[in-house]
């Protein structure tokens, strides 16, 4: 797509993905964050600004200085744990925000392309595939505010180009701890340093989740843009699953020291889904994306994030 392209939470792990890819596409990015919040990546090619999207009129004249021809809107808060003790803010960040930034569009900038980005956690447990047609039943405060967060952006844009894409797991480099790859990674990392002693704490490792590579997540986001037909819904997702013990066995085989695993109860989630299975015939089908990155190269990628995270004392 020609123009010009908005980022909001381009600062954070998938926003961040979509800008490098957009860059080297050769779009012209604005790149919104959070004021105040961590600095972002220099990057040649994309232009930061500080916007409050809980601030309607600033969002209103940032808009109006780009004038976008597509919008992604990735700002959010990410935590589903999280989500149960700051519910509020949740709401506020998820809903409240995005309402701001559609009504904002809508009145100033209706021709503009938008991409939300949701999540699989709307979905109901499952043992099945589920597409996007499956019951909706969403267990946390995090998946609530989801849910509306797509109400409110299909109902509120009027004419507006709206897509969402409904994102299952994704992971990749530049991840924070609290995910279970990075967490892994981080660890491992750490020992390598001798900043641990050689033992890792685990909790639930028969878990099955559907894993995509965040850089081919971030590649949805933007044939949606492209291509997406108005007011659907697509799933982002592998389409199988990975246990998350292979993850770990997997990354323990990279570490250049023995690491021994034991079980803490302490991290065991009664509530936790055994499996979580999208189906991406949709998105496959209408838009031709599928994942391209190997498991392999995610992990060596994540791997050497937090190894050089390590070395530099983060």
């Amino acid at each position: 797509m020609a123009g010009s392209a908005l980022v909001t939470g381009a600062a954070g792990f998938a926003g961040g993905h979509l800008v490098d890819r957009l860059v080297r596409d050769g779009v012209g990015v604005t790149a919104w964050h959070r004021p105040g919040g961590a600095p972002p990546r220099p990057l040649a090619g994309a232009t930061w600004a500080a916007v409050d999207l809980g601030d309607r009129d600033a969002i209103a004249r940032a808009l109006d200085r780009i004038a976008p021809d597509a919008v992604y809107h990735c700002a959010g808060a990410p935590h589903v744990g999280r989500s149960w003790d700051r519910t509020l803010a949740t709401f506020e960040t998820n809903v409240r925000c995005t309402h701001h930034l559609v009504e904002a569009l809508r009145v100033r900038h209706p021709r503009a392309r938008l991409v939300v980005t949701s999540s699989a956690m709307v979905y109901a447990t499952s043992d099945e595939a589920l597409s996007e047609r499956a019951p909706l039943h969403p267990a946390s405060p995090y998946a609530v505010s989801k849910l509306a967060q797509e109400l409110v952006a299909l109902e509120d844009a009027g004419p507006q180009h709206v897509c969402i894409a409904r994102s299952f797991n994704h992971f990749g480099p530049r991840q924070t701890p609290g995910f279970v790859t990075s967490d892994f990674a981080r660890r491992i990392a750490d020992i390598e340093a001798g900043r641990f002693p050689p033992e890792m704490a685990v909790g639930n490792l028969d878990a099955r989740r559907d894993l995509t590579d965040v850089r081919d997540t971030v590649r949805a986001y933007q044939l949606m843009a492209e291509r997406g037909t108005a007011g659907r819904i697509y799933n982002v997702c592998s389409g199988r699953t990975v246990v998350i013990r292979e993850l770990l066995d997997r990354l323990l085989a990279r570490a250049r020291v023995p690491i021994a695993v034991r079980t803490d109860p302490k991290r065991l989630r009664p509530s936790d889904q055994p499996i979580v299975l999208g189906d991406s015939g949709r998105i496959r089908s209408e838009l031709g994306w599928q994942p391209t990155i190997p498991l392999d190269q995610t992990l060596d990628d994540v791997l050497a994030y937090w190894r050089g995270q390590s070395a530099a004392g983060a």
